[in-house]
């Protein structure tokens, strides 16, 4: 089957990491848009000398990927009114040459499916343990999924159809927008196959920080907008993090004060709670993940303390819904 396929991709001062994503494209796609959210490199000319549609957002409106997502995708069906399939791809990654078509084969032989995606790899997973994680992060199980990450191809009627991305979700706009598909009855699905190369460039704890801060902001908004659906949509993750981050940590800083007091030894017993999420956490990652027993402990140990900038984030949307402030993006890089 013929299909026409664009693509749509967002970025903001990428740089040489764009120039590759967009030469990784050109021979794929029958369009191209590239979103620039206020970039001061030359991503802009440079998408442009490729003859790539180039749509640059009002700065006076807060950025969001939901937003520049959504804009690259009406730019692409005025331009390709008769578009069946679209690869979104973020600007800091690479496609690799045979996911289009493996994908696109995909959803012809599966009309249910309203996306599907691959396996996202880092390109230099050692540079830092954060780059680390973040390749054990995309490593997630082949089959039907519950969300995609900020790469895949997908169905132009079917996003159509629930409106496309929420451009107020400044976090988690994909597994959010997945949400509302399969509540429409559609399937999202993961498969076998290589589909882009992540360039995360992360050395330094706050970009960690910064980044799992946001996603304790995704888990919050989420629940805000769907944890009363029966699938109770990112009230669990919440319910940890409230647990892991703040009242486990309360308690045991309680406990200690009250030992310091003359109060018994017991009380330390509770500074032994982080290591049993740490050792559930590392069962799961080396039985289910089938990760090393180094790379499982790592993976562990951070998921643990994760749970403080992940509470941060939380916070920090109740505190933005409850003024009614506008939610902007929380950067990382």
């Amino acid at each position: 089957m013929s299909n026409t396929i664009g693509a749509v991709i967002i970025g903001r001062n990428e740089g040489e990491r764009l120039k590759k994503c967009i030469q990784s494209m050109l021979s794929a796609t029958d369009t191209m848009v590239y979103v620039d959210s206020g970039s001061s490199d030359d991503s802009v000319a440079y998408a442009r000398a490729n003859s790539v549609l180039v749509v640059e957002l009002d700065t006076s409106i807060p950025f969001s990927a939901g937003r520049a997502r959504n804009e690259g995708f009406q730019t692409l069906l005025r331009a390709t009114p008769n578009l069946d399939y679209v690869q979104f791809v973020d600007g800091d990654c690479q496609l690799y040459p045979e996911w289009i078509a493996t994908a696109a084969e995909f959803l012809d032989a599966n009309p249910h499916c309203a996306l599907v995606c691959g396996q996202r790899k880092e390109i230099y997973p050692q540079a830092s343990v954060y780059n680390t994680l973040c390749d054990i992060e995309w490593n997630t199980p082949v089959g039907e999924a519950l969300a995609s990450g900020g790469d895949f191809l997908a169905r132009a009627n079917a996003l159509s159809e629930v409106g496309g991305f929420d451009p107020t979700v400044i976090a988690g706009e994909e597994p959010e927008m997945c949400f509302r598909l399969r509540e429409k009855g559609w399937k999202i699905w993961r498969i076998d196959c290589l589909m882009t190369h992540h360039d995360a460039q992360m050395t330094h704890i706050k970009q960690w920080w910064n980044r799992v801060k946001r996603c304790g902001h995704a888990f919050a908004q989420g629940a805000a907008m769907h944890g009363d659906s029966p699938e109770r949509y990112y009230r669990r993750e919440v319910k940890s993090v409230m647990v892991w981050g703040g009242l486990v940590p309360a308690v045991m800083l309680l406990c200690l004060l009250l030992w310091l007091a003359g109060g018994p030894p017991w009380l330390l017993l509770s500074w032994l709670a982080p290591g049993l999420l740490w050792l559930k956490t590392f069962r799961w990652a080396k039985n289910d993940r089938q990760l090393s027993m180094k790379y499982a402990a790592v993976y562990a140990f951070y998921i643990v303390l994760g749970k403080v900038p992940e509470l941060v984030g939380i916070l920090t949307y109740k505190r933005r819904a409850r003024k009614k402030q506008n939610l902007t993006i929380i950067e990382y890089k």
